[in-house]
């Protein structure tokens, strides 16, 4: 039954993609949309029957679907591990690519690449179900690069502009940095333990733990096996999570259409080195290291990045490093070993996250796709529904109760608060300032956006109205789980006895904070009380009152903070200098390395050597043979002589 109900929900995004991509012209503009909703539809609701099924109903699935290649005793198989873990992806996947296939049909319209986009956005659906189906290292992989390939479409949609070129490619090559440490990880394993298969590569682990395989990478340095695997499994998860400092993609991805940017960025590409660092936690336990490591990078990400969107004018890019911000926080709560949090966060995250980049979405066509918070305001009184969604979106994220954001962020802070893997106290420092800089940033937005004077043309103003149904649909459908899914799902989710993910994640005694922490949380409601009297609630709180202070009750203060702060702003402006230092050091670096093999390699060795130098060899050794071949007799009578007494003399001695 599983096996059924899982290869259909994986199946059926990609035969509407493909049917969109290879007969959108035949089928029309209506029928590109309806064949990959409808498809995207019916996967979200087999998702639901198959998450009653697993979690409610305890049903579990690991099988072979098809031998892809065996090669002496290495089987390279396709197949499907239905859990608990998987269950809720599959769950969050196709509800939020379901809510932005109808958004796109408002948004996109009139796009000449219409039948194009809904083919690229099922087919990512597809390739983000086989990511979080797999039950082996290779399916893994092929689901990984698939999202990657298709995000590198979808980015570049709309080819004709440079900036999306630019942002398209470089997600491209930054995602290949964090993949080579990956295809390492993959290697090591199939050298260690002679399979790629989850179960059986899981089973292995504890003995080669406990048997201290040692490896060297430097002269005079030895590594735990272990340890190196989890953190090139890490690289890998940087780069598609985007974490510091392979984060620098993903605000360049806010070239491609706003529904796209929604998706990326709430269920599918950078949440799968979450997912990834979550299902390997058999593996990621035995290396207090790498969980250390996992912990510090998280942490710092969601405090530095957010400081970034402070100073951000553009709407969607405030709203794109909130996303690093929030993956931040994700991923330290999985070096906590708070997978439970980690995955919760990842379903809240993705509820508010949808909801926040779709109001941009709807306030970017009432603003006839302009972008910059700058020339808007007061738009309340043009859109009210999206005004609502937008606030519920932000209410989440600044983690306030009861929205949904609360109960997972929360959650996340106390955990790595218990924490004692090394680098704790330093994570617990940035994610509490974090929970200050989040609320600031998107009550920031907020204000800026829908509060603060009318600063648009006049005849912009006299078009701004709300958006059409087919846009605010998707929006009202969002804002209710970001409103009541923390409540409903943080007792199950965390602190019942046996939570929801109890068995399809892995903690060796002592790692599991979730339960030093769920003394004092016994629900929803102890947990919202017990928030009025720690920091993160007042730090949120904090943030918000900012905001307001800073852009409805003192307008002149941002500027006078930017010129007195002006070089913490030139700092948070130049993003901390990682794009100049790749510039740098990277492009400049490789452009300067072509230009010496260009100029070393090409002209000298090869033109001027190789080439002009046979050409010149043949010439020298033609003048040669010429004043050889002089004509007189007793020339070649000597010369006979000389080669007879040299064979001679060879023979002699």
């Amino acid at each position: 039954m599983l096996h059924n109900l899982s290869l259909a929900i994986v199946l059926l995004p990609l035969i509407g993609g493909l049917i969109a991509g290879l007969f959108g012209k035949r089928i029309g503009i209506r029928g590109a949309h309806w064949v990959t909703i409808i498809p995207v539809g019916l996967s979200f609701f087999l998702s639901v029957l198959l998450a009653k099924f697993v979690i409610i109903d305890g049903q579990s699935y690991n099988g072979v679907i098809y031998t892809w290649a065996v090669s002496g005793s290495f089987h390279f198989d396709v197949g499907f591990l239905i859990d608990n873990l998987t269950a809720l992806m599959m769950l969050i996947v196709t509800f939020v690519s379901f809510m932005v296939h109808i958004y796109s049909v408002g948004y996109m319209q009139g796009d000449k690449g219409y039948q194009r986009f809904f083919s690229y956005i099922s087919v990512f659906t597809f390739a983000m179900l086989m990511l979080v189906t797999a039950n082996n290292f290779l399916q893994l992989f092929f689901g990984w690069e698939g999202v990657g390939l298709v995000s590198y479409l979808l980015i570049g949609f709309w080819y004709n502009r440079e900036a999306a070129n630019f942002g398209s490619l470089k997600a491209f090559l930054v995602n290949r940095v964090g993949d080579f440490g990956f295809i390492l990880a993959i290697s090591g394993i199939l050298n260690y333990f002679g399979t790629v298969d989850y179960a059986q590569v899981f089973a292995q682990v504890p003995a080669l733990a406990k048997a201290h395989t040692m490896i060297s990478i430097f002269p005079g340095a030895q590594w735990s096996v272990i340890t190196v695997i989890c953190i090139l499994l890490f690289i890998g998860a940087m780069g598609k999570s985007a974490q510091m400092p392979l984060h620098v993609w993903l605000p360049e991805s806010m070239e491609g259409p706003t529904p796209i940017s929604a998706l990326i960025h709430a269920a599918t590409m950078v949440t799968a080195g979450v997912f990834m660092v979550a299902r390997m936690s058999p593996i990621f336990a035995f290396s207090q290291t790498a969980l250390s490591m996992v912990l510090v990078i998280g942490a710092a990400g969601a405090l530095f990045t957010g400081l970034v969107a402070i100073v951000q004018t553009d709407i969607k890019r405030v709203v794109a490093y909130s996303t690093l911000s929030q993956l931040g926080y994700m991923i330290a709560a999985l070096g906590a070993s708070a997978y439970s949090a980690g995955i919760f966060h990842l379903m809240t995250h993705a509820c508010f996250k949808a909801l926040l980049f779709l109001s941009a979405g709807s306030v970017i066509i009432a603003m006839h796709h302009d972008q910059d918070m700058r020339n808007m305001g007061n738009l309340k009184k043009y859109m009210p529904i999206t005004y609502v969604c937008f606030l519920i979106g932000a209410l989440a994220l600044a983690a306030i109760p009861p929205f949904s954001g609360f109960y997972s962020k929360d959650a996340i802070i106390e955990a790595i608060h218990a924490a004692t893997v090394p680098g704790a106290k330093f994570a617990y420092v940035c994610v509490l300032l974090g929970s200050f800089v989040t609320a600031l940033y998107i009550f920031r937005a907020f204000f800026y956006t829908f509060h603060t004077k009318e600063r648009m043309d006049e005849k912009l103003r006299s078009e701004l109205k709300e958006s059409s149904w087919v846009v605010c649909l998707p929006l009202i459908l969002l804002a209710i789980p970001s409103v009541i899914i923390g409540a409903l799902l943080v007792k199950p989710m965390l602190f019942s006895q046996h939570t929801i993910l109890s068995k399809a994640v892995f903690m060796l005694p002592g790692q599991d904070v979730l339960k030093k922490i769920a003394i004092d949380f016994h629900g929803a409601f102890a947990m919202t009380l017990h928030s009025i009297k720690t920091l993160p609630f007042w730090f949120a709180v904090s943030g918000i009152f900012v905001a307001w202070l800073s852009y409805i009750a003192l307008p002149q203060l941002p500027s006078i903070l930017t010129k007195r702060f002006a070089w913490i702003y030139q700092i948070l402006q130049d993003k901390y200098g990682f794009d100049d230092f790749n510039q740098l050091v990277f492009v400049r670096g490789c452009q300067r390395l072509a230009k010496a093999c260009y100029l070393v390699g090409d002209k000298k060795i090869l033109d001027h050597g190789l080439v002009n130098g046979s050409g010149r060899l043949v010439v020298w050794a033609s003048a040669i043979g010429r004043k050889l071949q002089t004509g007189y007799l007793y020339h070649y009578a000597f010369a006979m002589i000389i080669g007879l007494l040299a064979i001679l003399i060879w023979l002699v001695f």
